[in-house]
């Protein structure tokens, strides 16, 4: 197919292609009718956002008086331009096709061939979809059909944007580069801060060889000057962020301790909150060395000064999340003293914890030691693995691997009790039949095989409810206290039936997960914010977890928490309709002997002496919402909560107000499916290899650019209030 295509091109080519003088190459005539003039971008987002979502913006602007220079070239024979003529096939779509024929392209990248009826809209989706290569590259590099007033903008706005930059004469060699030029470099620097890597890159010579290939005429950047883009580009986000985080209304604050690999301690400071939109945010403030601090309040004011860099008070601040247990009792008391700030420990890291102390038991350790040494046997003795896989690959279970675990993740142990179980025939096989291999290493009993098959059960109910707070709609807080309750009365019914040793283990894991929550002290459990979370989460506010007195002072609490932040008025000050004395019925006023008649009636008082009085008469409109939603029927558990309230905020506007505090608390420190992940993530892994001097601007731009790209682009008000 591609041959005959190519012999069709190269026939059509012939007729229809006549030479141009301009630098010496050969065009299609009939190309330059195939596009439309690309519009201009609004002057709006030029003057407004330079090279902050539209990474591009400079290498667009810079082609204005390129093209203008080209225009007054002079032309054909008609008087019409030849950079008129040449520039208009020059549409940058065409640098990624081949056309083929009246009606077909391919792709450069792919090959694909694709339909073409004088329109390049498909190929523009196709690049978009299959190559990631951005829309926003191909729109902004225009054509000559812009008219004199728009070059002025476009070189306005490029003298706006030099200005923002620092100094350090980059940007003015490139602005008097080609387009082309301009726009690798962008694409370079996004390369680092997108993918992690470090500065140097551009001196790696494999680096330079691909470059140097794919463009031979460009010069590849300095380290220096990509730091001076990195900055440039830094500083412009961080403007943007800045203004997005002042529309919270209340931010939840989350710190990550993590250690590179030149033994750095490092400490990641994220804004969590939910936006106008119930939409859940994440964003990264700053990443900076954590010294060992002396002072008690050492984090405290790392965070307001983290805070006061990006314009917000302390007020705005509604709770911290941290990942240091060993200084929780420590932190939380500070914070809280000093700055009025709740704090939490991440779940993750707790519960780890938790299972550390349940497999200190003696013969659980004495088993686990045993299982590294023989998974370590396999990985170093090249003739056992080799037998090991041949005699899985008789009964084809070659894809069962043996797998060692890892001290700081737990679920790497059960993962190697699984992988030793599913192997344990074959690997005493093995052992039997290699003469070093019982001198070698030393096999489990088989008590220690019972131990481990019984284990095994109870830790896979743990990693059950952590798989369950890793799904979407269960990133909140909201969901940690029915999942702990849950595990706690789980593991204690597996226990029942088992032997000696994994009562001990299941008991130092229910011990440990009931005193690090506060689970058996009744004060500690109605002031977490974990049990209000779960509250205002309409698929467990029925706290069933909870005793019915806990319940009933947890909504009282509720009740004068709504009274605290409302007073006696819900958001829009309307009271409940009462009915009272000025009250008249729609007829207008009642005749003198209608009156007379209802003078006979009982009196409301007489009523309430009987009944009682009317609870609806004197409760504030914010109670009458609580206990509405209170009695409002539970939602499925697939439900997304926050969907819930998007929903249904105008039913209950004090009440969802407080939820929006309360739902943005996440779970964890870092992202749920980084926290119980099972190896290390790419970030963690990368990150740790940065350089200190650009490690903070690198990892801002890597977590928030496509963030706030997709906040701006998905919601127009937020645009608004940007601009």
């Amino acid at each position: 197919m591609a041959g005959v295509n190519s012999t069709r091109a190269a026939q059509f080519l012939q007729k229809c292609v006549k030479p141009e003088e301009e630098d010496g190459e050969a065009r299609p005539k009939e190309e330059a009718t195939e596009e439309p003039p690309l519009p201009l971008l609004p002057r709006l987002v030029q003057e407004e956002t330079p090279t902050v979502f539209n990474t591009y913006n400079m290498a667009a602007a810079n082609l204005g008086p390129s093209s203008r220079r080209k225009r007054e070239k002079g032309g054909g024979q008609d008087g019409t331009s030849t950079a008129l003529y040449v520039d208009r096939r020059k549409s940058k779509v065409w640098n990624y096709y081949t056309k083929l024929g009246d009606a077909y392209v391919e792709c450069n990248v792919c090959k694909k061939q694709l339909s073409f009826h004088n329109s390049t809209t498909t190929m523009r989706e196709h690049l978009v979809r299959k190559h990631s290569i951005r829309d926003t590259l191909l729109s902004q590099l225009k054509d000559d059909q812009t008219s004199e007033s728009d070059y002025a903008a476009q070189e306005n706005a490029v003298k706006r944007s030099r200005q923002m930059t620092p100094e350090s004469g980059l940007y003015h060699a490139a602005s008097c580069s080609e387009p082309r030029t301009d726009v690798i470099l962008e694409l370079v620097l996004e390369m680092i801060f997108r993918d992690l890597h470090p500065l140097s890159l551009v001196k790696d010579k494999g680096f330079g060889l691909l470059v140097g290939y794919l463009e031979p005429s460009f010069a590849l950047p300095s380290p220096v000057q990509l730091s001076s883009m990195l900055w440039h580009r830094y500083n412009v986000v961080k403007q943007h962020l800045e203004r997005y985080l002042q529309t919270a209304q209340a931010i939840v604050v989350c710190v990550e301790f993590w250690v590179s690999q030149l033994n750095q301690t490092y400490l990641t400071v994220t804004a969590n909150f939910i936006d106008g939109e119930w939409r859940r945010a994440r964003c990264t403030m700053e990443t900076q060395q954590a010294h060992e601090e002396k002072a008690e309040g050492g984090l405290g004011e790392k965070l307001y000064a983290v805070l006061s860099e990006f314009g917000l008070s302390s007020k705005s601040v509604f709770c911290v999340m941290h990942d240091s247990p060993q200084s929780a009792a420590a932190n939380s008391r500070q914070l809280k003293n000093a700055y009025g700030w709740s704090s939490l420990c991440c779940a993750a890291r707790t519960l780890h914890l938790c299972i550390k102390a349940g497999l200190e038991v003696e013969q659980v350790q004495e088993a686990l030691s045993i299982a590294r040494g023989i998974v370590r046997y396999f990985q170093q003795d090249a003739k056992a693995t080799c037998s090991l896989n041949s005699k899985l690959e008789a009964i084809n279970k070659t894809k069962l691997k043996l797998v060692m675990d890892v001290g700081s993740r737990w679920i790497t142990t059960i993962e190697m009790c699984e992988s030793l179980l599913d192997l344990k025939w074959a690997i005493m096989s093995v052992l039997e039949e290699h003469p070093k291999g019982t001198a070698a290493v030393q096999n489990l009993a088989d008590h220690q095989w019972k131990l481990l098959q019984d284990l095994v059960p109870v830790m896979r109910t743990i990693k059950i409810a952590t798989s369950f707070l890793r799904e979407e709609q269960n990133a909140s807080v909201s969901s940690l206290m029915p999942c702990i309750h849950g595990i706690i009365a789980a593991v204690g019914q597996q226990s029942e039936e088992a032997g000696a040793v994994i009562k001990r283990v299941v008991g130092n894991i229910r011990a440990e997960l009931t005193q690090r929550w506060g689970l058996s002290e009744d004060e500690k459990v109605l002031g977490s914010p974990a049990v209000i979370a779960s509250f205002l989460d309409p698929r467990f506010k029925e706290m069933r977890f909870l005793s019915p007195s806990l319940r009933s002072e947890l909504h009282k609490r509720v009740k004068s928490m709504l009274s605290q932040l409302f007073g006696h008025q819900s958001p829009s000050a309307t009271q409940l309709w009462t009915p009272n004395a000025d009250y008249k019925a729609e007829g207008g006023d009642a005749p003198s002997a209608h009156k007379d008649r209802c003078s006979s009636t009982p009196s409301q008082s007489m009523y309430d002496i009987l009944l009682g009085k009317d609870p609806t008469e004197s409760m504030p409109e914010i109670h009458q919402q609580l206990e509405n939603y209170i009695v409002e029927p539970l939602c499925k558990r697939s439900t997304n909560p926050l969907d819930w309230w998007k929903n249904n905020e105008h039913r209950f506007p004090a009440v969802a107000r407080l939820s929006r505090q309360y739902l943005a608390i996440p779970a964890t420190a870092v992202l749920p499916e980084q926290a119980f992940a099972a190896s290390e993530s790419a970030l963690e892994h990368r990150r740790a290899v940065l350089a200190p001097e650009n490690l903070d601007q690198i990892l801002f731009l890597h977590q928030n650019f496509d963030f706030l790209e997709s906040m701006r682009n998905s919601n127009e008000t937020w645009n608004r209030n940007l601009h």
